[in-house]
């Protein structure tokens, strides 16, 4: 018994707050940095700065994780990669709208950057509340699991079944909708600013409402991320930090990705089996845990309890061949197109 609780604790996170501080301060340095300069030198990013950045984003997330592989152990490495890879697949998903906000509004093409940027500290922010959320749901009710596999399970089988939406124009929510009746705007752009004064009057400029589409669009995105990625870990840090590396490299992803975007004809299959698969493993996991009275009694149901290992090698295999068959698919329409038999 002793030793199982030695196990057990040895592969847990037992953090100061002041590593929580520390991790958002870096954090919000790295953003402050990035949106200033941006600010200061609105431009269409060139692919060699693309690289280099997403390359440092990711070279930090891979650095993380074995420093977690070497302090912690691999189980906690695990989650990490793991919850990492899930939110970076399900960030991908977020392109297509970015892309179809950006037309809506006409962004110019200078100062998209800008625009993404404020939206990702925006979801950052929104996310941070999505996350301390479910860590006091979980801490405090073990059933919460049945209700995030159910929905995961239900939004893969939507997914599946509806695919991206065909549409080619963004159709704004109600939120939206009533900030642009509350604030009169102006009908161009001023640079990166979000005000401008006429007269007396204080106007909005387009920016604003771009700024607000891409953080709520992307807050509609967390009610699946979230409860998935606690299908991988329990660890809130560990949610924290894939979350960040995730949304800190989606900027230059959506520059390096817009033409290739349209290539991943089979994103949304991937997708919806990569949910389900966390749905069932959630859903497995609060049999192995339940208190429910209704189910069996309120005692444990002897179900397997999905490892990490196995969560992460799935992970990849669905990302793999996803990608793969999107890639092939679209070659071959491409090569059979009546443009190329002319």
């Amino acid at each position: 018994m002793t030793a199982t609780l030695a196990t057990a604790n040895a592969t847990q996170l037992d953090l100061h707050a002041w590593v929580w501080w520390l991790t958002i301060a870096v954090a919000a340095a790295v953003l402050a940095f990035d949106v200033l300069w941006i600010a200061r030198n609105p431009h269409r990013p060139s692919t060699k700065e693309l690289v280099v950045a997403l390359g440092l984003y990711i070279g930090a997330a891979v650095a993380f994780g074995i420093m977690l592989l070497v302090t912690k152990g691999g189980k906690l490495s695990g989650e990490f990669f793991a919850g990492w890879l899930t939110e970076y697949s399900l960030s991908v998903d977020n392109l297509f709208i970015f892309l179809l906000i950006m037309a809506k509004f006409a962004v110019p093409e200078k100062l998209q950057q800008f625009a993404l940027m404020i939206g990702i500290i925006i979801a950052i922010i929104l996310r941070g509340l999505f996350i301390w959320a479910g860590a006091a749901a979980i801490n405090n009710f073990s059933w919460v699991f049945y209700i995030f596999g159910a929905f995961l399970i239900y939004t893969a089988v939507k997914l599946a079944t509806e695919g991206e939406s065909d549409d080619e124009e963004f159709e704004e929510n109600r939120f939206m909708k009533a900030i642009e009746k509350r604030f009169p705007s102006t009908p161009q752009f001023q640079g990166t600013k979000l005000f401008v004064k006429d007269g007396a009057r204080r106007l909005a400029t387009p920016m604003l409402f771009v700024i607000l589409a891409l953080g709520t669009t992307d807050l509609l995105f967390a009610l699946d991320s979230i409860p998935a990625i606690y299908g991988l870990t329990k660890e809130p840090y560990i949610v924290l930090v894939a979350n960040l590396f995730a949304l800190m490299g989606l900027r230059q992803l959506y520059f390096l990705l817009g033409g290739l975007l349209q290539k991943l004809v089979y994103l949304s299959i991937g997708l919806a089996v990569l949910l389900a698969f966390i749905g069932v493993k959630l859903l497995l996991h609060a049999l192995h845990e339940n208190e429910l009275p209704f189910i069996n009694g309120g005692e444990h149901v002897s179900v397997p309890d999905i490892p990490i290992s196995v969560s992460l090698g799935a992970i990849l295999v669905i990302l793999g061949v996803t990608t793969i068959a999107s890639l092939w698919k679209s070659s071959r329409d491409a090569r059979n197109s009546p443009q190329d038999a002319v």
